[in-house]
């Protein structure tokens, strides 16, 4: 078996992204059981400096397609980021899922000696990094939507939302596939 970016790349992201899915409709539901608004899950933050559980979900779901749509040669389509309620974060992890799974696996082809250019914000002292295609998907791209996963995971456990390993590695799938 020849392992292929497309392989390496868009499965582990849908996955990932299916199982932030479903952890946000495990708090939707964990809210709703305990009668407060889910809206207080998604400002919730695991330290004051970090980002709340929404920046989160919106990270993850950025540096999932623009990874992609780099890899691929593409244009990421731009979200706005104004989620504000868990059917919105939803509706983001979708589209996401929509996009990044319907880039043909051709497009992926050549990504392995693509050079990848990521502009780093200013908190992150600006700039630009570059990498060639592999290292950019196996240090860059699946690290940073798995981080963003995780602690949207760790704010809702924070936050008492009866969530376990199971939903954070398999989501809503009820074997292993």
């Amino acid at each position: 078996m020849t392992l292929s970016m497309y392989s390496s790349l868009v499965p582990p992201l849908v996955s990932s992204l299916g199982n932030l899915r479903h952890l946000l409709v495990q708090a939707e539901g964990h809210a709703e059981a305990h009668g407060y608004d889910a809206t207080v899950l998604l400002d919730s933050r695991l330290y004051p400096d970090m980002f709340p559980l929404k920046r989160q979900v919106q990270i993850a779901s950025d540096i999932a397609k623009k990874g992609v749509a780099r890899l691929a040669g593409l244009e990421a389509p731009v979200m706005e980021d104004n989620e504000a309620t868990v059917a919105e974060l939803l509706e983001r992890i979708d589209q996401t899922i929509a996009y990044i799974d319907g880039v043909p696996l051709e497009a992926l082809d050549t990504a392995e000696g693509r050079t990848v250019g990521v502009p780093l914000p200013p908190a992150f002292g600006g700039g630009e990094l570059s990498f060639e295609g592999w290292p950019y998907l196996s240090t860059f791209v699946l690290p940073n939507v798995y981080f963003h996963v995780t602690v949207a995971y760790a704010i809702l456990r924070n936050n008492g939302v009866p969530i376990g390993k199971r939903d954070f590695l398999m989501g809503d799938r009820t074997s292993a596939s």
